[in-house]
């Protein structure tokens, strides 16, 4: 090194230039892709949301119906019994509330182990890091 120049005609100062100009287009690209993959998430979840209310209304009506059919066909069961009606609405209730557990922690589970983070933009980050260590070794 001679002057301030390497061996390939470039200062040190142009070099630097090219990396900043590099890393600024490296992070440009990243937040476009961060952003774009958020608002398809977002798109997705304002498309659907008003579908999902109405139905989930309308399902908890039914279920309500449904819990009602239910409880009266197990008190017919008892025969008109004066208890009938109790105990066949602590029967659904420990049906239903046995089922609801056991879905609410597979959901959460299975949310929990989906996450809601990024996972295209994170995956690619991570090799852009392989890439760059890579590149850096070669460099040197």
């Amino acid at each position: 090194m001679t002057n301030g120049y390497t061996n390939n005609g470039r200062s040190v100062a142009e070099v630097m230039q090219e990396f900043r100009d590099d890393l600024k287009d490296f992070v440009t690209t990243r937040i476009q892709m961060l952003r774009s993959e958020i608002a398809e998430k977002v798109g997705a979840w304002k498309l659907g949301l008003p579908s999902m209310l109405i139905g989930l209304v309308l399902l908890a009506t039914s279920f309500l119906l449904f819990t009602a059919g239910v409880v009266n066909a197990i008190a017919l069961a008892f025969g008109g019994q004066p208890w009938g009606f109790a105990v066949s609405l602590f029967i659904v209730f420990a049906v239903y509330g046995l089922a609801g557990g056991l879905l609410l922690l597979y959901g959460w589970r299975t949310v929990k182990a989906g996450g809601i983070a990024p996972e295209k933009t994170i995956r690619v980050l991570k090799q852009d890091q392989v890439w760059l260590k890579t590149e850096a070794r070669t460099q040197l």
